[in-house]
């Protein structure tokens, strides 16, 4: 790779409330983007240099926004740095996370209307961050930095300036001031981005609960309990309760396979309520792969449910959050093909994942059916789907869920619908179907046709309580 080319044009004095800073200006000569480097001290040739590699924040480091902990980290750096007595922040204008100032504020419109700041940039058409750090490298290079102590609490920015070839020590952690604006922001970052903050007071989801949830859902979760506890004691097999997310005209996904937020603040808490009243929780990997979900119950009280991963052919990645789920991670996979997929399974297991072998269908994929009766000789009395589109359309086509709720937002998208290969009949009526309301969003509750199957017969059940997760 070659390096960087960036050129200091400028230096020069800057008092400041902190201490006495020289300021030099750069430009990296690929795309004329100017670039600051703030000094205290003497840095040259030395190694362990305190350093802060800082992305542009306008609302933050200006107007002191609370949105966001970029200012307070900033300052907090110069703080330090002039406590030490030398260091340097590198201030690149790569302005929210890489997107430009505009389209920070169209995200910030976003996660006003109840998305996170991942799926905001996602929305947008950009990645979830796009910065990069080539031109800080070069910089830390020109100034004949030997090695540096980082104070950052992202990894991903270890990780790339230290591909870059520079030599990090030691990382200093910038822990931010929680604040009621900021609490889902810094949530997300701990969550998706997997930054390294000490967040207590968001252990429960608190950022989210000031919304309500509609009336009529207690009432509609207790019918759903009642339901599947009646189910579980007739048949021994768990009752199934699909629930997704479509726009208008029926899309489910992004047809790239990415994550689509469709569901406002108010159908979200539902749904954690739903996950709630559920013992487990199943999606398909391709859920996995593009949204590297939590499947924890965050937005309201109560426990959290199994999660059930059907994952074929174990491709499971192992940086999953999934694998760190409180209760740990059930994994459903074709057992035909367990020795060939032997490497796969013993890291998955090693990472305290509990593997399901289980026969194949006319696709080669992990029989669902199958699943549910394994699961119900595991003492599982329900288990809610909310994903993928291919999963539910399977449930659906071969009438293995006894219950669905849809919710419906008010967008057209363009995406992937749910597939209903093998359907019998011409269609799948709803049961007395209830609509509710949740804030923008429509919800419909109903019941499925489900006549039961025969072609397995479910072991005995298990003597005693449900067996741990």
């Amino acid at each position: 790779m070659q390096p960087t080319p960036v050129r200091r044009t400028i230096c020069a004095r800057i008092p400041t409330p902190e201490g006495e800073y020289q300021l030099c200006h750069y430009v990296d000569e690929r795309n004329q983007k100017e670039h600051l480097a703030l000094m205290m001290g003497d840095v040259t040739g030395q190694d362990g240099v305190l350093v802060r590699v800082h992305s542009e924040c306008f609302t933050g480091d200006v107007l002191g926004s609370q949105r966001c902990d970029c200012g307070e980290q900033l300052h907090r750096a110069m703080r330090l740095i002039a406590q030490e007595g030398a260091g340097i922040i590198l201030y690149l204008r790569q302005e929210g996370r890489g997107i430009g100032l505009e389209q920070k504020l169209r995200a910030y419109n976003l996660q006003d209307q109840g998305y996170d700041t991942v799926d905001a940039n996602l929305m947008l058409g950009h990645q979830a961050d796009e910065r990069e750090y080539s031109a800080a490298a070069a910089m830390l290079r020109d100034l004949e930095v030997r090695s540096i102590r980082l104070m950052t609490n992202n990894p991903d920015k270890i990780d790339r300036l230290t591909g870059l070839g520079i030599v990090i020590v030691n990382r200093i952690a910038l822990e931010p001031t929680v604040t009621r604006d900021n609490a889902a922001y810094l949530a997300t970052k701990a969550q998706r981005m997997r930054h390294l903050l000490n967040l207590p007071m968001l252990a429960d989801g608190a950022a989210s609960l000031d919304v309500a949830l509609p009336s009529q859902v207690a009432g509609q979760i207790e019918s759903l309990r009642q339901r599947a506890a009646a189910h579980f004691r007739q048949h021994r097999r768990p009752f199934v309760t699909l629930s997704y997310a479509q726009s208008l005209d029926g899309t489910v996904g992004a047809q790239e396979g990415g994550p689509l937020p469709l569901s406002g603040p108010t159908s979200l808490r539902v749904t954690h309520a739903l996950r709630a009243a559920h013992d487990a929780i199943l999606v398909g990997i391709g859920t996995v792969l593009a949204d590297d979900p939590q499947l924890t119950v965050r937005l309201v009280e109560g426990s959290h449910p199994q999660p059930i991963v059907v994952d074929s052919h174990l491709r499971c990645p192992p940086q999953a959050r999934l694998l760190a789920h409180p209760k740990g991670l059930w994994i459903a996979h074709v057992g035909a093909h367990t020795n060939g997929l032997l490497p796969a399974a013993t890291h998955l297991q090693h990472a305290g994942a509990r593997l399901l072998a289980l026969p194949t269908n006319a696709e080669g994929q992990v029989d669902l059916e199958a699943l549910l009766v394994e699961l119900g000789r595991l003492g599982i009395q329900s288990v809610m789907v909310e994903g993928g589109a291919r999963i539910i359309g399977s449930l659906l086509a071969h009438s293995l869920a006894h219950f669905a709720v849809l919710t419906i937002a008010p967008r057209f998208v363009d995406g992937r619908r749910i597939p209903l290969a093998g359907l019998v009949g011409p269609s799948i009526d709803l049961l007395d179907p209830a609509y509710i309301q949740a804030g923008q969003d429509v919800m419909v509750w109903s019941a499925l046709p489900h006549p039961e199957r025969q072609t397995l017969q479910p072991a005995p059940p298990p003597t005693g309580a449900r067996p741990p997760a």
